[in-house]
């Protein structure tokens, strides 16, 4: 709902709106006073789309336009704005997962990740103070103590396999139990992140400059997987009765059907329907002698989401040697050091065009891709050499190494979401286990 005062005059202009998303309502009341009626037309102008008629415009210095940030498309809001800082007091744990969710949805996750909320206080409180960090360790939930932190946010899940008890001989174990103690949350969002667009890959794939960036493994649609059943009736009454008995499934209202009539006079059948109700139609349809026979059933491949997924493929703009490449993610990473793997018959001066990027421990995903050159974080000895034997070069930065400079990036947007009320930093004592001496 938004709720607006004017005065057509040249007076001040007030603006105040709340937005209903899912169960959230966000306040915004941001400080309007010196807004005045005129024909330019404004950034905030459009996006409060106002139909054709006076426009808005700035007087006094105006908020920037990352001030504004336009942020998740769903079924029932197209755009709401969220940017807002959250005047009324500090946010609450649910509130900050719902942005952090915004910010990365966790169903771009892989399916054998460990993502979202893994410890949860049993006490809810505000959340005035979030820290980030790339792994979680001992030093790093001491940083988090010191500052009174009550929400970390670790790139990496530090619960991951299950534990049949909690003890204090794991190093695991018993950071799970300061945090538990301590009251604080803790929040992994590890391949999420690396899938999103504009996340860890394509902030990995940016340190090479400019380019045409394209995604290695697509991700798509998470919504429920769906099925194409195909059969044919003999006539129309035939497939009246059919149709009648697989309206009684639950959830038959998803189902989307179509028929066209066949060269015999029969009917031919197109019915989708959701995996949960793919069991009951297929009984029914195999106990019609006639359906059974020609029935067909296909898996339906949900649609891509554009710009996500794992790993990113970049054609740059200005090809470099593979010495600058190598100077360049130096720069990027924040490295004195980077490892190097020369593909055959290349040298230092050889030219780069391609490059095939993934972070952390990127192989599975880079591996067998075409490029001038390869960037992850570790790679295994045999998959250097077969990178190498097909002529690409291949840069290592170490597994954490490769992630942990997109923290800062990620805590600036955070930042913007959550406003002044709570305290976002990123770990000084988060660092990768490996060091070059």
């Amino acid at each position: 709902m938004f709720t607006r005062c004017r005065e057509f005059s040249g007076k001040l202009l007030h603006l105040s709106c709340i937005i209903s998303f899912k169960n959230s309502r966000y306040l915004c009341s941001p400080q309007l006073s010196t807004f005045h009626f005129s024909s330019s037309h404004s950034f905030l102008a459009s996006l409060f789309a106002y139909s054709p008629g006076p426009r808005l415009s700035l007087q006094h210095p105006p908020p920037s336009r990352s001030s504004f940030p336009v942020l998740l498309q769903s079924d029932k809001v197209i755009r709401y704005l969220s940017g807002f800082p959250h005047s009324a007091g500090h946010m609450d744990l649910q509130g900050v997962l719902e942005v952090l969710e915004q910010l990365a949805p966790l169903s771009l996750a892989e399916l054998w990740d460990n993502v979202g909320l893994l410890v949860e206080p049993s006490k809810p409180r505000p959340v005035k103070t979030i820290l980030l960090t790339n792994d979680l360790t001992t030093t790093v939930m001491d940083e988090a103590v010191a500052m009174n932190c009550d929400l970390i946010v670790s790139y990496h899940p530090p619960l991951f396999r299950p534990f049949k008890r909690l003890l204090q001989k794991d190093w695991k174990q018993r950071l799970t139990i300061r945090a538990i103690e301590g009251g604080i949350a803790i929040f992994s969002p590890h391949t999420s992140w690396d899938s999103v667009e504009g996340g860890v890959n394509d902030w990995l794939v940016g340190g090479m400059g400019s380019g045409q960036v394209s995604v290695l493994s697509q991700a798509h649609s998470s919504g429920p997987q769906k099925h194409r059943l195909e059969f044919s009736s003999m006539n129309k009454e035939e497939l009246n009765r059919l149709l009648e008995q697989l309206r009684r499934i639950e959830g038959s209202e998803t189902f989307q059907c179509s028929t066209i009539r066949n060269e015999s006079g029969g009917q031919q059948v197109n019915l989708t329907c959701n995996s949960s109700a793919l069991t009951p139609a297929v009984q029914i349809l195999v106990s019609n002698p006639h359906a059974s026979k020609s029935l067909n059933i296909t898996q339906v491949q949900q649609p891509p989401l554009l710009g996500c997924g794992q790993g990113r493929l970049s054609v740059l703009d200005k090809p470099v040697s593979v010495s600058t490449a190598v100077q360049k993610m130096k720069t990027h990473l924040g490295l004195p050091h980077l490892r190097l793997a020369l593909g055959d018959q290349q040298t230092l001066d050889s030219m780069v065009k391609t490059v095939a990027v993934c972070a952390g421990s990127g192989a599975s995903v880079i591996q067998g891709v075409k490029a001038d050159l390869y960037i992850t974080g570790e790679m295994s000895h045999h998959e250097v050499l077969d990178a190498v034997s097909k002529g690409t070069s291949v840069i290592l930065s170490e597994h954490s190494n490769s992630e942990r400079g997109f923290l800062t990036v990620f805590r600036n947007r955070l930042a913007a979401r959550l406003g002044d009320t709570i305290t976002v930093s990123v770990s000084q004592r988060d660092r990768d286990p490996l060091q070059v001496i």
